[in-house]
């Protein structure tokens, strides 16, 4: 994938100096997804494995919203008349994202201006670094359209991200929660005036884009490697992880660099 030219069909795509930024692209609706968008942003996702020219990747928000989960007229009426083995295609087409943003080695960046629920909730919480603004409106709404709150990975990583009792409230009755409850549970790390929002996240990934990128993606690796190690093979695989990582150019820079008293300047190898 070459970021200048990629021409996304369902989404906006934006690149620049290391940076991806992403937005759904349907404003007037609150930037719903439709089983295209899915699958395009599932298969996104899985080709950034290759794209060593960008460092980091933004979600970022559009007219005001973040997203507003699957389209009712576009996902939700058809999904009634499926049958059980074309539903299970759509499900795990769905998990395939989550999967996707996970294992990809770019930290992603949500940044969560007005609606983010559904699966806009999900994408959020995907992500690596969540930033949201003062409006905010955020739910795992799946239980309020006769769902289980089990969608897309939900029941594995919010209860690791804001514990185990208040991800079964969420969950349990779907009700949404405000920027200053996120930020106060550890869901958001930071709020940021929606006017700052966009900027804020874009400063943020540069800085990240700037970076030792390789020992960056050995992170986000290890962090979601090591849910379901023990603490000893956890050690173990950090311990591995890191002397990979101290073969890099990068380690011998920043230790020139520190013995010159100057500033490092990563390049990602």
């Amino acid at each position: 994938m070459t970021p200048e030219t990629f021409k996304p069909k369902h989404f906006s795509w934006q690149f620049d100096g290391g940076v991806a930024r992403i937005s759904l692209n349907r404003p007037e609706r609150k930037n719903p997804l439709t089983f295209e968008s899915y699958a395009e942003l599932r298969d996104l996702f899985r080709d950034l494995v290759y794209a060593k020219n960008i460092h980091a990747v933004v979600m970022g928000s559009n007219g005001g919203n973040f997203c507003s989960g699957g389209d009712v007229h576009d996902i939700i009426g058809p999904l009634t008349s499926m049958n059980m083995s074309e539903l299970l295609d759509f499900t795990r087409m769905t998990g395939d994202l989550v999967k996707a943003m996970r294992k990809c080695p770019q930290p992603i960046i949500a940044a969560v201006d007005g609606i983010s629920v559904g699966a806009g909730a999900i994408i959020s919480m995907a992500s690596d670094i969540r930033y949201a603004s003062p409006d905010a409106k955020t739910a795992f709404l799946f239980n309020r359209v006769g769902l289980a709150g089990c969608d897309m990975g939900a029941c594995a990583m919010l209860p690791r991200i804001i514990g185990q009792g208040r991800a079964s409230e969420l969950l349990l009755f779907g009700r949404s929660f405000s920027a200053e409850e996120g930020l106060q549970w550890g869901f958001f790390n930071q709020i940021t005036p929606a006017a700052e929002l966009d900027a804020f996240a874009m400063k943020m990934a540069h800085k990240i884009a700037s970076g030792p990128t390789f020992a960056n993606g050995i992170t986000k690796n290890q962090l979601d490697m090591e849910w379901d190690m023990s603490l000893d093979t956890a050690i173990e695989a950090e311990a591995q992880a890191q002397a990979i990582c101290m073969q890099t150019e990068d380690f011998k820079r920043a230790y020139h660099a520190f013995v010159a008293k100057e500033k490092p300047v990563f390049e990602g190898d």
